[in-house]
């Protein structure tokens, strides 16, 4: 019996190794090419344009609906999300999929590579558009 429960505790340990795939290293300059899709609504870099969506300077280790400025939808300001790596992907799979309610009008992005390599890019930037 204690054989059989290990083994099958094992089992679903490598079962879970396998559904739990390590993020794909992003590609800043590829990133950049992609951010093309986002530059309609977003900007980057030092004294960005004003445009339909928020300013993504700085925006990993941001509070969404935070940025002054720019009026978040209130499912936005109320998500209680911190930015990071892993809450970025969420948001780029299909924003109203993570914030029921966004203003955010994206129908997301399959590919995780893509995704990782658009966080790259955004990585760069900090609060006042200059690189890091």
């Amino acid at each position: 019996m204690k054989t059989w429960i290990f083994a099958a505790g094992i089992g679903a340990v490598i079962a879970g190794a396998a559904v739990a795939a390590p993020a794909p290293k992003g590609n800043a300059a590829h990133g950049q090419q992609l951010f093309a899709r986002c530059a309609a609504c977003h900007k980057v870099g030092p004294n960005p344009a004003r445009a339909m969506g928020p300013s993504l300077n700085g925006v990993v280790g941001r509070a969404a609906g935070s940025q002054g400025g720019y009026g978040y939808s209130p499912a936005m300001k109320a998500s209680g999300i911190k930015w990071d790596e892993t809450s970025i992907d969420k948001l780029l799979q299909g924003p109203s999929k993570l914030v029921p309610g966004t203003k955010m009008i994206f129908p997301g992005m399959a590919a995780a590579q893509d995704r990782a390599d658009i966080i790259a890019y955004l990585k760069q930037f900090g609060a006042d558009g200059r690189k890091k």
